[in-house]
């Protein structure tokens, strides 16, 4: 018999009921991101008075008991009684999902990062406990709050100040926010130090001026709290240094544009290296727009005229010459855009690209402006910088011959394939897999123990091309790196060049935003490697390659890496595979004596079904979908490690040597 369906039947969820009952819908996950995202949603609030110009420094605590507390020295908020909802304002903004002083109005804030004004509402319904402390008017107001949002008591002047601010201290509810590890078992998670520090850090990179303090009391007893403290007057600019600075830079220091324009700021720092990456990161309001927008077309067809037109107008390209392309002017480029934007329009709920189309205008014609002005001025500079986008023209068309060649060669073959593919009979990318295997040995066990449907199998021969030190005409000469590009069909879009410089080669450039997914033949790309020294150093080439020329791929969660166990127990009947030495060592407690180990040095020692049971069964093995958290951080620690400075890599080796996983 069917239900009933009547008005009784819908759930009304009151006040912050909803977002307890749907945390994911507010905050994006219940695991160690949305715990972060607390801390942010709190912080946002902070910046926007510092944006205001009413703040200038934001101080962030992880407390001893696991809550966090935010102060800043801004007004402090409103705690007058509010006319439409009866409380204080204070209350109204603790309580109330889209209240704020973010939607228009007299001492409001005509920029502000976050817009749907439900930050701190949502931090104090995903808490147990939370307290709201103002500074206001020489008063220190206090309001404390449990369970998810219930007030404990009325707003309440608890003593007398001669400061200004808000201070808030919230305790996470680990009822709901949790994270799985490796044998599937729920664990509590923590706030964690480095994102922390990194995300406070290019805050104060994006609002020069502010000072930005994480302190950790989370230590053991007799060691000092961690505390960091970030303050650069440089603005972006210092965040173009801080990201340039294991690399050989061709002017100093960058070049820095600011301007203001129908009431849109706009903010661009560049600075041109050695290196052949391009490295370029936007933000509106603060908010890293990793897919873009048109802030950053708008710079991006900036660079492009204008370094077309000093280049025929200097005669450094002559009559005959064809037009350097936007790749070509933005190798080795290391740039921030940043705008601020009184109502910005975002494209998706993730805030992830602008659609203000007169911002593109108004980049343009700031850029264009500024840029302009400064190579007329600096031409020695400009020249070094001339001279790098001629090079990388000319590395270009070799490029595009090596890649034709390789088609010829693909065609005489009668396939674009490489031979050493064993590919799956399935061709729909969405149920295919494909492991990039190291060696010969342990491809073919997992060419014998696969699923033949929907698993395809790539072994790669010894370490692939370290491509954050080459140029890239280098990969379509290296037989390993062009194998693994035909095999997963990775291939550029050939879309128009920004600002007339005809149309984009189709070439696999460092940083391709163009990557074609469309053409991709598996959407699931899983690293398979042993677990020792060779086979991690394998792995970080590959998510090197991954991260330089087809970033996209680990941005939309297809790069994957496979966890194949390290030991496997036995006991008469018993059998139990372990992946760390945590789990071993509770194997044999459980086990008991007369247990036997084998230690698996490498994926070739395994036979085809152990390696099908443990690693590549999707029914019992694990794997890790690599993600990138900060992309500027990242780009920041693969030129550390993967580039061609000793001395910041050594320094770094011995500043997380302890962390080592030894394999000796």
């Amino acid at each position: 018999m069917t239900a009933e369906y009547t008005a009784s039947t819908i759930d009304v969820l009151e006040g912050l009921e909803a977002v307890r009952k749907r945390p994911g819908m507010y905050i994006g996950t219940t695991g160690p991101d949305g715990l972060h995202h607390l801390v942010w949603e709190i912080v946002d609030n902070s910046v926007d008075e510092a944006l205001a110009g009413h703040c200038n420094q934001i101080e962030v605590t992880v407390n001893e008991d696991g809550s966090v507390t935010v102060k800043d020295n801004g007004r402090g908020i409103p705690v007058d009684m509010h006319p439409k909802t009866g409380k204080s304002a204070l209350e109204t903004v603790m309580t109330i999902l889209h209240a704020g002083g973010k939607f228009g109005g007299e001492g409001g804030y005509k920029v502000s990062g976050g817009l749907h004004g439900v930050g701190a509402s949502v931090v104090n319904a995903l808490s147990t406990k939370l307290v709201a402390e103002v500074h206001r008017g020489n008063k220190l107001y206090r309001q404390e709050y449990t369970k998810g949002g219930s007030q404990i008591g009325p707003l309440e002047v608890v003593g007398a100040t001669d400061y200004s601010g808000t201070t808030v201290t919230f305790w996470p509810d680990n009822t709901i926010f949790h994270d799985f590890n490796e044998e599937g078992e729920r664990v509590q998670i923590h706030f964690d130090w480095d994102k922390l520090n990194n995300r406070l850090r290019q805050m104060a990179f994006l609002n020069k001026g502010l000072r930005m303090i994480v302190v950790d009391n989370r230590v053991k007893v007799g060691e000092d709290p961690k505390r960091a403290e970030y303050h650069f007057e440089g603005g972006i600019a210092s965040y173009v240094e801080y990201l340039n600075d294991t690399k050989e830079t061709l002017h100093k220091p960058p070049i820095y544009m600011e301007l203001e324009r129908d009431k849109v700021v706009v903010e661009c720092a560049l600075q041109w290296t050695e290196m052949y990456q391009e490295s370029i990161y936007s933000f509106v309001n603060n908010i890293n727009t990793i897919d873009g927008g048109t802030h950053l077309a708008g710079m991006k067809a900036a660079l492009t005229r204008v370094l077309n037109d000093y280049a025929r107008k200097n005669q450094f390209l002559k009559e005959n010459d064809g037009n350097l392309l936007g790749e070509d002017v933005r190798e080795g480029l290391t740039a921030i855009v940043s705008v601020k934007v009184p109502e910005p329009q975002f494209e998706g709920q993730t805030k992830a690209k602008l659609g203000n189309r007169e911002v593109q205008g108004i980049t343009q014609q700031v850029v264009t402006d500024l840029l302009a002005d400064w190579l007329e001025n600096n031409p020695k500079p400009a020249k070094e910088i001339m001279n790098k986008a001629l090079l990388a023209k000319k590395g270009r068309e070799e490029a595009q011959k090596a890649r034709s060649a390789v088609r010829r060669q693909s065609a005489l073959e009668n396939s674009s394939l490489p031979g050493k593919l064993a590919d799956c009979s399935d061709k729909d990318p969405a149920k295919c897999e494909i492991y990039l295997v190291e060696g010969d040995s342990a491809g073919g066990s997992a060419k014998k123990g696969r699923n033949r449907v929907f698993q395809a199998i790539l072994p790669l021969r010894g370490k692939i091309l370290n491509v954050e030190r080459v140029q890239p005409t280098r990969i379509y000469e290296n037989a390993e790196v062009q194998a693994m590009i035909q095999a997963l069909g990775l291939s550029v879009k050939e879309e128009d060049e920004e600002s007339g410089g005809g149309k984009s080669t189709g070439l696999l450039r460092p940083n391709a935003e163009n990557l074609d997914l469309g053409k991709l033949r598996y959407h699931k790309i899983i690293i398979m490697t042993d677990a020792d020294v060779d086979g991690s150093h394998i792995r970080t080439l590959l998510l090197t390659f991954f991260f330089r020329y087809a970033r996209p791929l680990v941005e939309n969660g297809y790069v994957y890496i496979a966890q194949p166990p390290l030991f496997k127990v036995e006991k008469g009947k018993k059998e139990r595979y372990c992946y760390n030495e945590h789990a071993l060592q509770t194997a044999l407690a459980e086990m008991g004596e007369k247990a036997t180990i084998q230690r698996f040095k490498g994926l070739g020692e395994m036979q085809a079904e152990q390696l099908w049971d443990t690693t590549m069964n999707p029914e019992t093995r694990t794997l890790k979908k690599v993600t990138v958290d900060d992309a500027s951080e990242a780009d920041h620690i693969f030129d550390l490690l993967m580039g061609e400075a000793v001395a910041p890599r050594r320094e770094f080796i011995e500043k997380h040597a302890h962390f080592a996983n030894l394999d000796v």
